[in-house]
């Protein structure tokens, strides 16, 4: 499969959104206002989220966020779609490729969801070299156990709107509200464009060795001598 084969998906439907600007840290006491922008860390110690709730990760979040005022629920759906688009990347596909099989929009879409629900640093780390995943304890666990559903977060995508739909009256508001907001902020925001880096064939295994070495060596074994 060569990444030429896909096709860029259509402006992100409302998913969730981490605070847009740094917060504070310490313990949760209530709000995100309290709290860092990047609370998720599956790994490396308990996260501000995980210390206040036992419930899955993305059930917490959605809780926190369901405090903020609608247009801060927006706000935060705003800031995630801006993160995952920023990793939408033809290097970052191939990662997620190898991991687990990202071979659709969607399939990819749950990557930098959960790209994102991992935290600054390794979303940060990420970004700026995916084969650095292939450090991450619970990708290099994954792939000794052969799971392809490591860091693909479907359920991370649909926080903002959960929350959402527990301070509006109208369960269908969500979307129209999303709408508004972006459209309200298009002529104001610069267009980053759908440059998506340097278009590479995922099934040649020579190129990802060269371009994901880790990763490579974790999900495909040795190179041939």
């Amino acid at each position: 499969m060569t990444s030429g084969d896909h096709t860029k998906f259509s402006p992100r439907t409302p998913t969730c959104v981490l605070a847009s600007s740094p917060r504070g840290g310490g313990r949760c006491r209530g709000t995100l206002a309290h709290c860092p922008p990047w609370t998720p860390k599956r790994s490396g110690g308990c996260s501000t989220l995980q210390k206040c709730s036992d419930k899955p990760f993305d059930v917490a979040v959605a809780d926190h966020v369901s405090v903020l005022p609608a247009e801060e629920i927006l706000a935060f759906e705003h800031r995630f779609a801006r993160l995952c688009d920023a990793v939408y990347r033809w290097d970052v596909w191939a990662a997620a490729y190898l991991i687990g099989g990202g071979r659709s929009d969607d399939r990819f879409s749950d990557f930098t969801a959960g790209l994102v629900a991992l935290g600054r640093e390794w979303y940060e780390r990420a970004a700026a070299c995916p084969d650095a995943l292939a450090e991450h304890p619970t990708v290099r666990t994954a792939a000794a156990a052969d799971d392809q559903d490591v860091l693909f977060d479907e359920n991370f995508n649909f926080v903002s709107s959960r929350a959402y739909k527990r301070v509006a009256a109208d369960t269908d508001d969500f979307g129209e509200a999303w709408k508004v907001y972006i459209g309200a902020r298009a002529t104001n925001e610069e267009d980053g464009g759908e440059d998506m880096g340097e278009s590479f064939d995922f099934d040649d295994a020579q190129q990802m060795r060269r371009r994901l070495p880790q990763l490579a060596a974790l999900y495909l074994g040795s190179a041939p001598s």
